[in-house]
């Protein structure tokens, strides 16, 4: 069972998953971050900078971005080169070399999930993955029928998820259609897994990932696969969960080195 912790509130919670991080990173400076986008991290990496500010040095830490989308420039102010780069890697002082996100070209699109998930081998792997749910269920941008087993590739989003994204460009029209993104199976070779739910809107999805069946029809379902998992969510999110009278019990009593 993950380890459920209900916060009163997305500033709080980002403050919580950024101390753990800060830690960790004063632990081991090449700590590897696996970052997330839309609105979901955004409170975590707000708390980041203020760790920044206060002087945990980030600089030797390295990162690995979910997913970008198809056929949009990575200068194009929402491809997820561009708000990795606003949102984590000038605030926090990461070297621009250490963060990686998957290429979204059409030049090469076939095999950009073979090359990131290769480079991320290479690597070693991700300490920490941050991770949102979509009203789908979807974790990165695995839509409901993904693999458990499915690792980096290109994938067409519903048009539920680009509904939901359409608040980051014009119109409908100017969302892509496909996308890069890490499989599920990819998602969970990470070492610890921390999902993040805030709002009303995420309470179904939140909840049927948390304590509903494993299924491919949930892909956030596979986060009750993985050993170590985390799941960091305000009051709305947390409504629809059943045994949520037991995450404030365990929130309460558990020992201070399993607070997250």
């Amino acid at each position: 069972m993950a380890e459920v912790r209900i916060v009163s509130s997305p500033a709080e919670g980002g403050a919580l998953v950024a101390d753990h991080i800060a830690a960790r990173v004063t632990a081991n400076p090449d700590f590897t971050l696996g970052v997330a986008t839309g609105s979901t991290p955004l409170p975590v990496y707000a708390a980041l900078r203020e760790r920044a500010a206060a002087g945990t040095d980030f600089s030797r830490m390295s990162a690995f971005a979910l997913d970008e989308y198809v056929g949009i420039p990575v200068d194009h102010p929402e491809s997820y080169h561009s708000v990795i780069d606003r949102e984590v890697t000038q605030p926090l002082g990461l070297v621009p070399t250490r963060v990686h996100v998957p290429d979204g070209s059409i030049d090469g699109i076939q095999t950009a999930g073979e090359r990131y998930e290769r480079s991320m081998v290479d690597h070693g792997g991700v300490d920490l993955q941050l991770l949102g749910i979509g009203t789908t269920g979807h974790l990165g941008f695995n839509e409901p029928g993904s693999s458990f087993a499915s690792l980096t590739r290109v994938k067409t989003l519903t048009e539920q998820t680009r509904l939901d994204n359409t608040r980051f460009f014009s119109s409908l029209d100017e969302v892509p259609i496909h996308c890069v993104t890490q499989g599920l199976g990819t998602i969970l070779r990470a070492r610890h897994l921390v999902l993040l739910a805030f709002g009303a809107g995420k309470a179904d999805a939140l909840a049927a990932a948390v304590e509903g069946p494993l299924t491919a029809s949930m892909p956030g379902s596979a986060i009750q696969l993985h050993a170590h998992v985390t799941v960091v969510v305000d009051e709305a999110a947390a409504s629809k969960l059943k045994h949520d009278a037991y995450y404030r019990w365990a929130q309460s009593n558990s020992p201070d080195w399993q607070q997250l």
